[in-house]
């Protein structure tokens, strides 16, 4: 409180009419069960001067109102929620929700159930699966130093692409396992178990715009010159055509993988008369196409059920792809600012991304 304004309201302390003992009683009471100095005041029909005095005097030390809207989970509901999580029935913040909505019909979402985890349990750490840097050099800063003032319009430009594996079982999306404070005992359900020969993958390759997601395929066979120039005939050209693109204004990104540098691929290139961005090897933590797979594995990762099989689980990709928004996609192209100047403090090393 500002001392201009604590002085006046001293002043109308000492002039305001006094209240009855009972009043007084009755708004220390209420103060005690936790509400708010307003909803007293509407309760008793007093002013919330009258009520602000009489908890600066009577109880000086409470918490102070913080105002906002009032949380969904009561203490109640977050102990249930710490039981649920704790007996290891449920793998996401997103199945705790829909556990918490069927037994309180409390309809909260995956992030604010995240976030009262956070407040209950240690903290988590997630390892960063990434390419292993094998040399202290890396060509890595050289690429971000040419492109650090690219601007947002340059960005637009490209269309991002790469290969992706997604298992069967499990997914590959990060999982989290959960503990109170405290409890340096893993349970079963902190370990995820596997099946032998791992329940099968499929290989997948897509490409994102700025306008959106492109075309995407399941690779069936043996990747080689041949069949990643047939993707490109299939999925890159008709991605152009349906975002009403000009094959000579875009830039194309690729890895270094042998396929996309082969005399095959150079050539489909110098025909179709479309510019392919020079890529900086051993720089996965560049592309931002690796985050929007890392958001496709983690919506496969909520499924209640593991897919049946290879056909189920590339219906649920696609599925999936299909929910992608182009206000998604520009946010991880938006990010590559942060990547280049990222690159360039970490001088090739790791980074967050």
């Amino acid at each position: 409180m500002r001392k201009d304004t604590y002085a006046r309201f001293l002043y109308s302390h000492n002039t305001m009419k006094s209240i009855s003992k009972e009043i007084s009683n009755n708004i220390i009471s209420l103060l005690d069960k936790g509400l708010s100095l307003r909803q007293i005041a509407t309760e008793l029909g007093v002013s919330h001067s009258t009520v602000m005095r009489e908890r600066l005097k009577a109880r000086p030390n409470i918490r102070k109102d913080q105002g906002g809207r009032p949380p969904k989970l009561t203490v109640a509901d977050k102990r249930r929620m710490v039981r649920t999580n704790t007996s290891g029935n449920v793998k996401s913040a997103a199945q705790l929700a829909r556990e918490l909505k069927n037994s309180t019909m409390i309809d909260v979402s995956a992030d604010t159930v995240s976030d009262t985890k956070r407040s209950r349990f240690e903290g988590n750490y997630k390892e960063k699966k990434t390419t292993t840097l094998t040399s202290a050099y890396s060509p890595a800063p050289r690429f971000a130093k040419r492109h650090q003032y690219w601007t947002l319009e340059d960005l637009k430009r490209v269309i991002w692409s790469d290969e992706t594996k997604i298992n069967r079982l499990g997914s590959d999306g990060q999982k989290w396992a959960w503990k109170k404070r405290g409890d340096n005992i893993l349970a079963d359900h902190h370990v995820q178990g596997t099946v032998k020969f791992g329940g099968g993958h499929l290989m997948m390759w897509a490409c994102m715009t700025a306008q959106g997601i492109g075309y995407a395929c399941r690779i069936d066979h043996c990747m080689n010159a041949e069949v990643y120039t047939g993707i490109l005939d299939n999925y890159l050209l008709p991605t152009i055509e349906y975002y009403g693109l000009q094959a000579d204004k875009i830039i194309f990104q690729q890895d270094n993988d042998s396929k996309h540098t082969s005399q095959a691929a150079r050539k489909w290139f110098e025909n179709n008369g479309i510019e392919v961005l020079e890529w900086s090897p051993q720089s996965p933590d560049l592309s931002p196409i690796e985050n929007l797979f890392e958001y496709l594995k983690q919506r496969l990762s909520s499924y209640e059920t593991e897919p049946n099989g290879m056909l189920e689980l590339w219906e649920r990709v696609e599925k999936e792809l299909d929910k992608i928004t182009s206000e998604l996609c520009m946010k991880f192209i938006e990010s590559m600012p942060n990547r280049i100047a990222a690159v360039l403090k970490a001088r090739g090393g790791y980074t967050k991304y």
